[in-house]
């Protein structure tokens, strides 16, 4: 039997492909290639971090005031640095850190309105 083993990629439409793509890179170091999208590869992976697949209820409010159909949780090595980033590159932040024994979460909405979870895993050891 074939079966999923990992999330290959996340494609969605923006309004402005290369600016948004641009706004990523600079303010959350995301690393572009010459064709506008990122590569992440196992071993870019901290210690802890994984990739989530999960439906939600249609009716769902964890994706924020828009009736967007996804959210994408980025994996991040400095949550605080990367929301002071994200802030000082002009995305407004959405609700108060949250903690869990498998990391800390906070969101924003980016330049194109998008809410976009952050997460910095706990390690493994600890």
């Amino acid at each position: 039997m074939g079966r999923v083993v990992g999330v290959g990629g996340v494609f969605f439409r923006v309004t402005d492909p290369k600016k948004l793509g641009q706004w990523y890179q600079e303010w959350l170091g995301v690393p572009l290639q010459p064709h506008g999208s990122a590569l992440f590869t196992p071993d870019s992976m901290p210690e802890g971090g994984g990739t989530v697949w999960s439906p939600f209820p249609h009716d769902t409010e964890y994706f924020g005031p828009t009736q967007q159909q996804y959210m994408i949780n980025l994996i991040v090595d400095d949550l605080d640095e990367a929301l002071e980033q994200v802030q000082r590159g002009g995305a407004e932040l959405a609700g108060e850190i949250e903690e869990y024994d498998y990391g800390r979460f906070g969101w924003f909405l980016d330049p194109e309105g998008h809410k976009v979870e952050l997460w910095e895993p706990s390690s493994a050891e600890a």
